[in-house]
Parts: C-alpha cells; structure tokens; sequence
C-alpha cells in the first residue's frame, strides 16, 4: 500500500521526450518532414543532440496522434494523408466544435471577444504571400478561445487530442490553397458575429458552414484512398 499523504515531486519542466516530441510535432505540421519521409531514429538524435530515448518515446506519441506510421523492422515514417483521414478528422472535428460553439457563445464575455477580435486584426493585416504556418497558427488560436469558454472539459480534451492533426491539415490546406488573405479574416468574422448572438442555432450552423470550406478544398487534393 501507497503510504497516506505521499505526494511524488512535480517535474519543474518538461521530460526530454516532452521536448523532442514538441520539435518534431511542430516540424510535422509546418511541412517541414514530408508526407512519407522516414524519420531515423539515429539521425534525429544527433541533430537534437539527445539519446534515443526520448526520440523513440517522441515518435510512439506521434504515432499515437496519427503523425507518424511505425513499420515494423523499417522505423517511423510521416503519415501519408488520405482521403479518410480528412473525413474523420472533419466529422469528429464538427462534431465536437458544433458543442464547443453551443455552448461557448452563451458563456463568452467581453475578455473572449476581445481575445477573437486581437486574432482578426492579425489576420486581416497579414501581408501576401502568408505562410501556411503562420495561417494555421492564426487560425487555431482563434478556435482556441471557443474550446476554452465553453466550459466542458471533455471536450477540450478531444480538441486537445486532435488539434495537431488539425494543424497538419490546415497546413496542407494552406499549401494548396494559399488564399488565407481572401478567406482567412471574413470567414473568421462570420463566425465572431455568429458567436456573438448568443444563439446556439445560429453558432452551430455558423461552425458548420466555416468548416466545410477547408474541407471541401482538401477533397479537391488527389489524395490516396488510404495509405499505401
């Protein structure tokens, strides 16, 4: 038995694997690994001049995220996108976003419309050509503020588990549709306005409409079925 009172010391930063985990998670979701890429294990090692460990326990969490394919005997590769992963991503996404909207547009305040309107002037003063990592960064800051007014922890642990697939799908959006400066600022306000009626109706169609568009474009991509 457990002695009564016994606390274990709280680490005061994150675990090398936390670390490596981030690097790589973030280099994903830029682009910067490609689809298909084999990741060594050796390799990344050296690079981020760590052990094995902590690259190994990066890429089993990655893995878990849907980032990363572990082969057996081959190592890690980057996922491939396909056309069933964007449907399930998409329909898991709306469906707890409609929620996180119903219930986030009686809840939110000034504090949070403020928070959004800093967000849009962001993107409405972006400067052509935007990055893809600077549209995908702008644009799940916003969505953020929704998850966290609307008061349901389970839900934002949902949108925790799949924001960084979010991220790379933003990303390929972004790459093979670079009209972030067009879509990116109105599409966005709509949905602001939309949150701001306290309607729930209103906030749930609102979500579905600003989702389906990057939806669509990606199932304009010649994509694989699923992965090879």
């Amino acid at each position: 038995m457990i002695p009564d009172g016994l606390l274990l010391p709280q680490p005061s930063q994150p675990s090398l694997s936390e670390v490596v985990l981030k690097i790589l998670r973030e280099m994903i979701s830029a682009g910067q690994f490609k689809p298909g890429q084999h990741l060594k294990e050796a390799e990344l090692a050296t690079a981020l001049k760590v052990s094995r460990g902590p690259v190994r326990e990066a890429l089993t969490q990655l893995e878990a995220e849907g980032h990363v394919e572990l082969r057996r005997h081959r190592g890690a590769f980057v996922s491939t996108l396909t056309r069933v992963d964007v449907e399930e991503v998409h329909t898991l996404r709306t469906a707890i976003e409609r929620l996180a909207a119903e219930r986030a547009c009686t809840r939110m305040g000034e504090p949070e419309f403020a928070a959004m309107d800093a967000v849009l002037e962001k993107m409405k003063a972006a400067t052509r050509p935007v990055k893809p990592e600077d549209a995908v960064r702008l644009d799940l800051q916003f969505h953020d503020i929704i998850y966290a007014a609307c008061d349901h922890q389970r839900v934002q642990r949902v949108w925790t588990s799949i924001r960084s697939q979010v991220s790379f799908f933003l990303h390929t959006r972004n790459v093979n549709f670079p009209d972030f400066t067009d879509v990116g600022y109105p599409e966005h306000l709509e949905l602001r306005n939309a949150l701001s009626q306290a309607d729930p109706a209103a906030a749930c169609a609102a979500v579905e409409k600003h989702l389906s568009g990057a939806y669509e474009r990606l199932k304009k991509l010649d994509l694989p079925d699923k992965p090879v």
